[in-house]
């Protein structure tokens, strides 16, 4: 398998999905305002710091699902894909992603953003699979935990290499698309890694390694 891998936040959008997710939940009035204002901002520092603690960050953003009935929150999910990520769409990046696929590539998302997140976002894009942190469901209910490998830093390449065992497949080719040194371990591991926005670290890694930096900006 021939496989071009993107990250979502800040690389393929140019927002991050999850913190405006959260955003818009509470422009919405549908969470408490002080409450997730405050862990949203908290918890992105800790991301944009490279120590982030990622099971405690889903906790909080699957309070939602724990709070509400799903059909709200698919409703409200819905809504704000419509009004918040299509606009941010980016036409270079949905480009690359055919490019590949007519290349032969299978393309995937993997991102640290959960699936109920991901899924319509990864839907807009075309890309053949995602893989993302999995929020536990026992006896139909939300528990707040994670199931299976969270897909951030080292759980990237976990995630990954557990994914093709499942589908029987091995690599011949990986290419992959980030902006973040959070995914410094996967960068260092494909056969050719792409930096788009990179952060300060990631630019400085980037020069270090040569590798290509681009930008999915229109």
């Amino acid at each position: 398998m021939e496989l071009a891998i993107f990250d979502l936040d800040h690389t393929l959008l140019p927002i991050d999905s999850d913190k405006a997710w959260n955003q818009f939940l509470i422009d919405t009035g549908a969470v408490d305002q002080e409450h997730y204002q405050a862990n949203n901002e908290r918890f992105y520092e800790n991301y944009l710091d490279a120590n982030l603690d990622i099971r405690a960050y889903q906790r909080f953003a699957c309070e939602v699902l724990q709070n509400y009935p799903i059909e709200q929150v698919t409703q409200w999910r819905d809504q704000y894909v419509r009004e918040i990520v299509c606009p941010q769409l980016q036409t270079k990046a949905l480009e690359y992603i055919q490019a590949y696929k007519i290349r032969g590539f299978h393309t995937l998302i993997i991102s640290a953003t959960n699936t109920f997140i991901i899924e319509p976002i990864a839907g807009l894009h075309g890309v053949d699979s995602y893989l993302g942190c999995e929020f536990e469901i026992i006896n139909g209910r939300y528990t707040g935990e994670l199931v299976g490998i969270p897909t951030y830093r080292e759980g990237k390449i976990d995630a990954l290499v557990n994914w093709l065992g499942s589908k029987g497949e091995k690599t011949s080719t990986m290419h992959f698309y980030s902006d973040s040194i959070n995914d410094r371990p996967l960068l260092e591991k494909v056969d050719q890694a792409f930096v788009v926005n990179p952060d300060q670290s990631l630019a400085k890694l980037a020069n270090k390694k040569g590798w290509p930096v681009i930008s999915f900006a229109d």
